[in-house]
């Protein structure tokens, strides 16, 4: 028979530490994604790890109602509810893309009671691009 590999360390119950454990976070970065059909919020630590996330799609909301304001609004507000309760107080916010979601995000973020150290618009602009394809024979 096999001689039986002494474990390092006792883990006689199985769990080790929860999955979502609750860091306290006085500071954070809040990144917003407004595309025109949605919206993604996501709460990160200063290191870029995600503690909270939502998206108007989470929400509830379907098809197209998910790229309006509202949804935006709603989204956000999920996100952040989350986070003040593990206790931030002063957050960066970074907004990227086009769509309807961004001021009414904005808006909600500055509601949620928490310090803005400044907000940041991170969409990304080409400089001039990529070259088009050629034109096709006609």
């Amino acid at each position: 028979m096999a001689k039986a590999i002494p474990r390092i360390g006792s883990r006689k119950n199985g769990r080790i530490g929860s999955r979502k454990n609750t860091r306290r976070i006085p500071k954070g970065v809040i990144h917003v994604q407004a595309s025109f059909n949605n919206t993604i919020v996501t709460v990160t630590d200063v290191r870029g790890r995600v503690v909270s996330w939502s998206s108007a799609g989470t929400c509830g909301f379907k098809g197209t109602r998910r790229g309006t304001p509202f949804a935006a609004q709603t989204a956000a507000g999920n996100a952040i509810r989350t986070v003040v309760d593990q206790g931030m107080q002063r957050a960066e916010v970074m907004i990227k893309g086009p769509g309807l979601g961004r001021d009414a995000a904005l808006r909600a973020i500055r509601r949620s009671g928490i310090l803005l150290t400044f907000v940041r618009d991170v969409t990304p602009m080409p400089h001039n691009g990529c070259r088009p394809p050629k034109k096709r024979r006609v």
